[in-house]
């Protein structure tokens, strides 16, 4: 009898400590996936400021929109389906032969990537803002962190060449934008027409910013951070861990300007440099002292907007 009480404990101990290690964070990171990743309802990154807390957010989220309606006469609405999903944005045509498609990252839509157009109308190119799946008023519940979303870019692009009149394109992509720009550029249907990219706080894989982001939340990293990405993997069948900017830089030819921060906390400057250095294509890096993650150019407007006029003039007008 008692040989079976104590292997009845044994086993109820080892059970115990084995759920505490892996069943626990493995339920915790279920539903910090859904809050994170996972659009539940159109009201979830919908079209306003997505941080109304932080005066940066505020004010350039209402600076864009300053901007648009100082150009709202070139604006017009646009759409195009990708993978089953109806995905909108705004085109504004200033009468360029090129175009640039904004891309913003993660629950943001494509009224905050105004924000970032300004530099791109001076230099001659006509502007494209959208809002990625899963945001603002497009179709789609589950995020693919960029992995899935240059699809979309790739429909875009088709329609700004070959419907709107656009010979050449490039892209600005800001955190999974970058990410997003990247893969887009890489893949094996690129078309030639696509001519580079700005990366503002590119990171190296998904995982390793989600991380970052867990510890900047004081919530539990490991094995939660793990955990979070199997459930991403699951949804959109690929590995956020064994994908990444990091394994995708190097298949890169057209030019690429990155944009970073010293100060920022989620894409680190030391990964950045890794990047950087990973790359074969025609680059340029240009560092920032001030700025929190994808707060750069609101840190440094004027600089920002000379360093892409100057990448553009160097390396796309040549």
């Amino acid at each position: 009898m008692w040989p079976l009480i104590i292997t009845l404990i044994a086993i109820f101990i080892v059970f115990s400590i084995v759920f505490g290690i892996v069943g626990v964070p493995y339920i915790v990171a279920k539903k910090v996936y859904v809050a994170q990743l996972v659009r539940t309802s159109k009201d979830k990154w919908g079209k306003g400021c997505s941080a109304p807390d932080n005066e940066e957010q505020v004010r350039m989220f209402n600076e864009g929109e300053a901007w648009f309606e100082e150009n709202k006469e070139y604006g017009i609405d646009v759409s195009v389906e990708s993978e089953g999903l109806h995905l909108v944005g705004k085109y504004l045509n200033f009468g360029y032969k090129r175009a640039c498609i904004i891309i913003a990252g993660r629950t943001e839509s494509y009224l905050y990537s105004y924000y970032f157009a300004k530099p791109y109308k001076d230099a001659g190119f006509n502007v494209l803002v959208i809002d990625n799946r899963a945001h603002g008023d497009s179709d789609g519940m589950y995020l693919g962190v960029g992995l899935l979303e240059y699809k979309d870019i790739l429909k875009w692009g088709e329609l700004l060449h070959d419907n709107l009149g656009n010979e050449k394109i490039f892209i600005h992509g800001i955190c999974i934008g970058s990410a997003t720009a990247l893969y887009t550029l890489t893949s094996e249907n690129c078309p030639d027409y696509y001519i580079g990219m700005v990366a503002d706080g590119m990171y190296t894989t998904f995982y390793e910013t989600f991380r970052t982001h867990m510890k900047d939340m004081k919530k539990p990293v490991d094995p939660c951070s793990y955990f979070v990405m199997k459930n991403l993997e699951k949804h959109i069948g690929i590995s956020p861990i064994k994908n990444g900017p990091i394994y995708s830089i190097d298949k890169l030819k057209k030019p690429l300007l990155m944009i970073h921060s010293k100060e920022d906390k989620f894409s680190l400057p030391a990964k950045a440099e890794i990047l950087y250095e990973k790359c074969n294509a025609p680059k340029k890096l240009v560092w920032f002292d001030h700025g929190a993650h994808s707060h750069i150019r609101i840190n440094n407007v004027e600089t920002y907007d000379n360093a892409i006029k100057d990448f553009i003039e160097e390396y796309i007008n040549e």
